[in-house]
């Protein structure tokens, strides 16, 4: 067969994941005429290491997918699920009835307009930059993105003054790991190959977590504290190391603070009391902190699953100050892992046009209470929903509420999406978004200390439009003149890298160009604390915040109970004596790729893991369709029986768009919109249940 002589020498060009996943993969994407046909990992990078997930592996059925949004859509009749129909427009009438909206409700007040996004794409230039210089200019509603992490972060801050922990390669060489809260195997896989190697040099893994994950079945010891106790374990710890003498007064005295206060607190956490509340074995208890105390080369990796509930900003802050009492920090792969995002020096008051905004500056609306926010608030209430880079139909709490507040008549909805999402069906106007492979763009990963690039490597399909493009197109239709809200992708994306941070010293754009990342400039063998030097007020670690004080939070970390617990509200435990957990299921990453019809086909129909003794008191035998209820809401799901979870506790897997779901809900149909005690962040795992047969 003779080759076509008009055919295109096939080329391959770096990119990098987008999604929200620590590990920010570096892609290779081969293109041929001007098509993709393959992504892979790059075998060069060194965290990557050419293996990507099972979910970004088949990025190609995703960007190509027949069903892409490839079209602006405007709604003809009622909003809802199998409500209406939709007529195809062309982008100017579109752009004409979005910027006319915008600016007929501005003119009374912008705040009345709402951006939601989160997660959907985790890009400098398509999240941070040019989406945020828009609202900002506009003057609307600022949203708290709190939906992840934020508890975690804030407290963790208050102890280590930023996002630094331990580098991820250099878990090889820990002694003792401890997964706490974690399941790299689904959630941070680059990680799980250097547990795995660890291991491999003798290594002792020891996995705590409510549920017994892939992760945890693969660790040498399994600890199963109830949900939202893990700051008592945490202190009670801390108690045993002070009673054993398991300390490094050398490093709590050069390089801590408020040890006497902290040591203070922990008196009450003896092991009798820490059991009560964790549900663990004193023994198991003793045990622990014994392991803990006596491996000064020990890495802590904790992640954010234990945060989301009330006490979770102080159930990080008292894990956070576990490595400075034994000076794990001291060692290369000791201490702690959370996030890395603050070793990255990325200037993100320039990169969003924080100077933009209004004098005063507009009011803040809790993505987590969007559903609140959608129905009660009046001052003035939200007259436009503006959504990109999320589902909140699909992953927002209380979703029953949420769906309620986008069916107000009143209410102008606009999504920017890849895919016909649970949100598009209350939306009045949908736009069609790319996915990566098909705009430009940086990263700061959260996971790894390298800068990564995405380079486009095919034109967008159909009219698909990136996020900067569309608001760069809606800015000028609202007469913003503003040369920020010109700038092209590039210039956003390297405007945005303090260039007088140490970190950045050698960071050059023609390396990053040609090999598509690069590390940050920091020692090979990175230990960010092994002399002090912590990004506090005080330069240490900070046992006792002054700073955490001032925000009305206690100075010393506390424990605080789930909100939705016996000990916080027997009366309600009593009606609903379950807690529902409802971690990633294996092949979804939050709602991103819950329309990947093989990995729906992968990963099956949704159900609830509960233990074979809760199960036997309810009759429900493996198999069962069940419906998991409380006074918010109720979803059906397949019953599993086994001991993959303890006793009072049910897991189910997440998340699944509604409409793919059997009974046209999800697990967010029940799970709490309440705030945590620091940072305000969602408490998705702060939610009783009960659970019955259907």
């Amino acid at each position: 067969m003779t080759p076509d002589s008009t055919s295109s020498p096939e080329r391959v060009v770096h990119g990098t994941c987008p999604h929200d996943c620590p590990d920010t993969c570096a892609m290779l994407i081969t293109v041929k005429d001007g098509v993709a046909t393959k992504v892979r990992g790059d075998p060069a990078h060194p965290t990557t290491q050419g293996v990507l997930c099972t979910k970004v592996s088949r990025y190609l059925e995703r960007t190509y997918s027949p069903d892409r949004i490839l079209y602006p859509m405007r709604r003809v009749g009622a909003k809802g699920p199998g409500q209406g129909s939709w007529e195809r427009i062309g982008w100017d009438e579109a752009l004409d009835i979005v910027a006319g909206k915008l600016k007929a409700i501005a003119a009374e007040d912008p705040q009345a307009i709402l951006p939601y996004a989160y997660s959907g794409t985790l890009g400098l230039v398509h999240n941070f930059g040019m989406p945020r210089r828009f609202f900002h200019r506009l003057g609307a509603s600022l949203p708290e993105r709190v939906l992840c992490a934020t508890a975690g972060r804030t407290g963790y801050n208050t102890v280590i003054g930023a996002q630094v922990g331990t580098d991820i390669v250099h878990f090889t060489e820990a002694r003792l790991i401890v997964l706490w809260g974690t399941n790299p195997i689904t959630s941070n896989l680059h990680l799980w190959t250097r547990i795995a190697e660890a291991r491999r040099h003798g290594a002792r893994v020891i996995a705590i977590d409510p549920y017994r994950s892939q992760s945890a079945e693969k660790a040498d010891w399994h600890l199963a504290p109830l949900p939202g106790t893990d700051g008592a374990l945490a202190f009670g710890l801390m108690h045993l190391l002070i009673r054993d003498g398991k300390l490094d007064r050398d490093y709590i005295d050069r390089h801590t603070l408020g040890f006497d206060a902290l040591a203070e607190r922990a008196a009450g956490f003896t092991p009798e009391v820490v059991a009560g509340i964790t549900g663990l074995s004193v023994a198991d208890i003793e045990q622990l902190a014994t392991e803990y105390g006596a491996e000064r080369r020990s890495a802590i990796r904790v992640n954010f699953g234990l945060q989301r509930h009330a006490g979770g900003g102080n159930a990080m802050r008292a894990i956070a100050c576990l490595p400075a009492l034994t000076g794990a920090w001291r060692e290369v792969g000791g201490g702690v892992l959370m996030d890395v995002a603050g070793a990255h020096a990325v200037d993100l008051a320039k990169l969003d046009a924080r100077h933009l905004l209004p004098d005063p500056p507009p009011r803040t609306v809790n993505m987590a209470q969007i559903g609140k926010a959608l129905t009660e608030l009046n001052d003035p209430p939200i007259k436009a929903l503006f959504v990109y880079a999320s589902n909140p139909v699909a992953i927002a709490p209380n979703n029953g509420l949420v769906r309620r507040g986008l069916l107000r008549p009143d209410l102008f909805t606009v999504v920017h999406e890849i895919f016909s999402t649970d949100t598009c069906d209350y939306a009045d106007i949908v736009l069609p978004a790319t996915t990566q492979l098909e705009q430009f763009d940086m990263h700061r990963p959260y996971g790894t200390l390298y800068t990564m690039l995405n380079e486009q490597a095919i034109a967008p399909l159909g009219e698909a439009c990136s996020n900067a493009e569309l608001f760069r197109r809606l800015a000028a239709r609202m007469g913003f003149d503003e040369p920020c809200l010109r700038q092209t992708d590039e210039e956003i994306a390297f405007e945005a890298y303090d260039r007088s941070a140490p970190v950045n010293a050698n960071l050059d754009f023609d390396t990053l160009r040609r090999q598509g990342w690069q590390r940050l400039d920091l020692p090979e063998r990175y230990a960010p604390f092994a002399e002090g030097n912590f990004p506090t007020p005080s330069g240490k670690c900070e046992f006792e915040s002054a700073s955490a004080a001032r925000q009305g939070w206690s100075a010393v970390p506390e424990f605080v109970a789930p909100r939705e617990s016996a000990a916080a509200d027997p009366q309600l435990a009593a009606r609903f004596p379950f807690t529902l957990l409802t971690p990633p299921a294996r092949h979804y990453l939050n709602s991103s790729f819950s329309s990947i019809e093989s990995l729906v086909r992968d990963v099956g129909e949704p159900w609830v893991d509960i233990h074979a003794n809760d199960a036997a008191d309810r009759a429900i035998a493996d198999g069962d369709r069940v419906r998991v209820f409380n006074d918010r809401g109720a979803f059906e799901v397949i019953a599993r029986v086994g001991d993959k979870t303890r006793t009072g506790v049910l897991v189910a897997p997440s998340i699944w768009w509604l409409k793919k779901a059997g009974d046209g809900e999800n697990v967010n149909a029940v799970t709490s919109d309440g705030l945590t005690d620091i940072g305000r962040g969602a408490s998705y795992y702060d939610t009783a249940v009960q659970i019955t047969r259907c």
